[in-house]
């Protein structure tokens, strides 16, 4: 039975020509969304009702969900967590307002909201929590910018959570981010309750700081603002006291993405301490340098492993030459835009132009908003970080 027959059995058969015009098969039917729903035209009601109910006992979907919970580690160790806290606002009072049914479409259309941003940033859903998500970054796969990843995850999610339409409600979304060494591992739990166990004060930090966050806002703790730099535009909240906590907690609201080119001038700032041992990497780059000049064409390639000094060099060689007529261009691939054609190419264009806007591909206009793609399987639909 193909997809088309599978739509007909439901008495949907209304929808074949657009699941088959979106390439929808049996891989990709059972990752669909509420959303991706949405995106496809299927009508809010029974329709998508039905559908999402059928997906949700499609084979695939319990071995996705095994395949993930295989991959996961049981045994506890000692880690350093970045921990993210997404809460759904004024669920309370939807609560009051919707039937069940209607605020479970609302919940669900949150958590794959949330779900997608954070598999986009390979971070990992530990627990779903009414109008709650507890998510980690640097478990189980660890990854040298975890910080980084959580804040664009936070950006991200109050940004989509905002877009959703879920019948004629206005959803908005709130993040707080902690960074620190925890013990995780420990499996607890049954179903839908089953987690990964973390013990430390990070995950109680990162709840904490969400609950002072503002509508639509996102707010770290210290340890994650010294990991990410100057990555980002931020609004110091000052220290802040919160509960089950001693003493004030140093908090910042992160506004936007900032202008900084690249991730070496965003942790390092342009202070940069003295050089040391590199004499003769300086030496060598500095003659290529004067074969240029005399009209032979030269190419420099620094390899090496991360962290190492690559960029210091490169900042060194820039420092000895501010004297000396040239132009630099500098382009900054980023794993975020990797599916994004030519995109250091476009984004230093945009800088040199003294403009970085974008056309957003979802939306159709000009937006300072940098976007990443959405799922390989979807190629038309874009993510946008909000201002």
């Amino acid at each position: 039975m193909d997809v088309a027959d599978w739509l007909r059995k439901l008495g949907l058969g209304r929808y074949e020509a657009t699941f088959r015009d979106n390439d929808i098969d049996w891989q990709a039917l059972p990752k669909l969304t509420p959303e991706d729903l949405k995106d496809l035209g299927v009508v809010l009601g029974s329709h998508r009702r039905k559908l999402l109910g059928a997906i949700a006992a499609l084979p695939g979907k319990a071995d996705a969900a095994a395949e993930q919970a295989s991959a996961v580690p049981t045994a506890a160790e000692l880690r350093q967590l970045t921990v993210m806290f997404c809460d759904l606002i004024g669920s309370t009072s939807l609560s009051a307002r919707l039937d069940p049914e209607d605020l479970r479409e609302v919940i669900a259309a949150y958590h794959h909201a949330v779900a997608d941003v954070v598999r986009s940033f390979d971070g990992f859903v530990a627990k779903y929590m009414g109008d709650g998500v507890l998510v980690y970054f640097g478990y189980p796969r660890a990854h040298e910018d975890d910080a980084e990843r959580a804040v664009h995850a936070g950006l991200g999610v109050i940004d989509t959570v905002g877009r959703l339409e879920v019948g004629s409600l206005t959803l908005q979304a709130r993040v707080g981010i902690a960074t620190g060494l925890v013990v995780v591992g420990d499996l607890i739990g049954e179903g839908s309750a089953q987690e990964q166990s973390v013990v430390g004060e990070t995950p109680n930090l990162a709840a904490r700081l969400q609950a002072l966050a503002e509508p639509s806002a996102v707010v770290i703790a210290a340890s994650t603002h010294r990991l990410v730099g100057e990555f980002f535009e931020y609004r110091d909240l000052g220290a802040v006291q919160v509960k089950g906590i001693a003493g004030p907690v140093p908090a910042w609201q992160v506004l936007q993405l900032s202008a900084v080119a690249n991730r070496f001038e965003a942790l390092r700032g342009s202070a940069l301490s003295p050089l040391i041992g590199r004499d003769e990497e300086i030496d060598l780059q500095l003659r290529r340098w004067a074969r240029a000049k005399a009209g032979e064409g030269q190419v420099v390639l620094i390899s090496g492993e991360p962290g190492i000094g690559k960029s210091r060099l490169t900042a060194e060689l820039e420092e000895r030459l501010q004297g000396e007529p040239h132009f630099r261009l500098r382009y900054s691939c980023s794993p975020y835009h990797q599916d994004s054609a030519l995109y250091p190419f476009t984004d230093q264009l945009g800088r040199a132009a003294g403009s970085r806007a974008t056309t957003c591909p979802r939306r159709g206009w000009k937006s300072s908003r940098p976007c990443w793609p959405g799922p390989r399987r979807r190629r038309k639909t874009w993510r946008c970080l909000p201002t």
